[in-house]
């Protein structure tokens, strides 16, 4: 059988999709994104980074309910 776990950033990257959303939730949530990525290739693997990037999550998630209101709104 082979080991197929992933690591704590892998698991948290794989939140940071946008490609299924509309455009405008796209936008809102693509720049979260990169910064996920970028932060995961050049900061050492840790219980700090995987805090920094659950962090990220969490606001990546707060932006794009924000933009939903928007849509509500409208």
């Amino acid at each position: 059988m082979t080991n197929t776990t992933k690591t704590p950033t892998e698991t948290l990257l794989s939140y940071f999709t946008y490609e299924h959303l509309p455009a405008d939730l796209r936008a809102v949530s693509e720049p979260f994104a990169g910064l996920a990525y970028e932060l995961a290739a050049t900061l050492p693997a840790s219980a700090e980074t995987t805090v920094a990037l659950r962090k990220l999550l969490e606001s990546k998630d707060c932006a794009v309910r924000a933009a939903l209101a928007l849509r509500e709104a409208d």
